[in-house]
C-alpha cells in the first residue's frame, strides 16, 4: 500500500527554473528507498515536497493520505507528526543540551515535560547517546551530532523518515553507523526515503530511484531494473 504517491509532479522556482519534471512514483509503507543522482538532480527538492517544505507546481502528491497541494497552517503540523527529518546539516540548538534538543519536538506538539524527557531518553538510548544527554551539541563529534539528530527525528515515533545525504559529512565508519541506525527503524516498520550520492550505501535498499536534471530516469530493485 502506497504511503507516498507522486503522479506527474513538477516543481518550478522563480525564473522558470525546473527542479523536478513529471515525477511519477509510489513508495509503499515500510519500504527502504534510496534517491540517487548527481548534485542538482532534484533529490533534496523531492524530499522537501514530501515534508511539506515546498508545494508541487503541478501534478498530484499524496503523503499518508494528505493531498500536499492543500496543506495549510492547520493541517501541516498534523502531517509533520508523522515525519522524521534527518538533514545533512544537523541544526541542533547549541544553547540547549542534547536531551533538551531531542525533547523539543515533543514539547512543541504538546507533551508534558516529564513525558518528553522520558521518551527523549529512550530515543537517545536507542542511538547510543544516552551517556551524552547533558552535553552541548558543539562538544560532540560530527557522527555523534548526527546520531542525536536521528534521536530527535524518531522521538515522536514517525511513520516516515526522510534523510537528505545523512552521511555526506561523515567518515566511512560513522556513515555506516548512521545508516545502520536508520535501517533499524526501517526493520521496525518505518518507511525510509534517503538521498545519497554514495553507491556503497545502497546494498540494503528495497528500491533505488535514479534522478538526473529533475527527471526520474530509472528504478532499480534487488531483482529488476525499470527505465523511466
Amino acid at each position: 500500500m502506497s504511503i507516498i504517491s507522486f503522479s506527474h509532479v513538477s516543481k518550478k522556482y522563480t525564473g522558470d527554473v525546473t527542479a523536478l519534471s513529471e515525477i511519477s512514483l509510489d513508495i509503499n509503507e515500510g519500504e527502504l528507498v534510496f534517491l540517487t543522482g548527481p548534485s542538482g538532480a532534484g533529490k533534496s527538492t523531492l524530499l522537501k515536497l514530501i515534508a511539506g517544505m515546498e508545494k508541487p507546481s503541478g501534478g498530484m502528491l499524496q503523503v499518508s493520505g494528505q493531498d500536499m497541494r492543500k496543506l495549510n497552517r492547520t493541517t501541516l503540523p498534523f502531517l509533520r507528526r508523522k515525519l522524521g527529518l534527518i538533514m545533512q546539516q544537523q541544526r541542533l540548538l547549541n544553547d540547549r543540551n542534547v536531551l533538551a534538543n531531542v525533547m523539543l519536538p515533543l514539547i512543541i506538539s504538546g507533551a508534558t515535560t516529564l513525558e518528553a524527557k522520558e521518551r527523549a531518553m529512550v530515543a537517545l538510548e536507542r542511538v547510543g547517546m544516552l551517556g551524552k544527554a547533558q552535553a552541548l551539541p558543539r562538544t560532540l563529534s560530527g557522527g555523534e551530532q548526527q546520531r542525536v539528530s536521528i534521536a530527535r527525528a524518531v522521538v515522536h515515533k514517525p511513520r516516515i523518515i526522510l534523510a537528505d545525504e545523512p552521511t555526506a559529512t561523515l567518515d566511512r565508519e560513522n556513515g555506516r553507523m548512521v545508516l545502520d541506525m536508520i535501517e533499524a527503524f526501517n526493520r521496525a516498520g518505518v518507511t525510509c526515503v534517503i538521498s545519497t550520492h554514495d553507491e556503497r550505501l545502497l546494498q540494503d535498499a528495497d528500491r533505488i530511484v535514479q534522478l538526473t536534471q529533475g527527471k526520474l530516469i530509472g528504478i532499480r530493485s534487488s531483482d529488476s531494473e525499470v527505465g523511466a
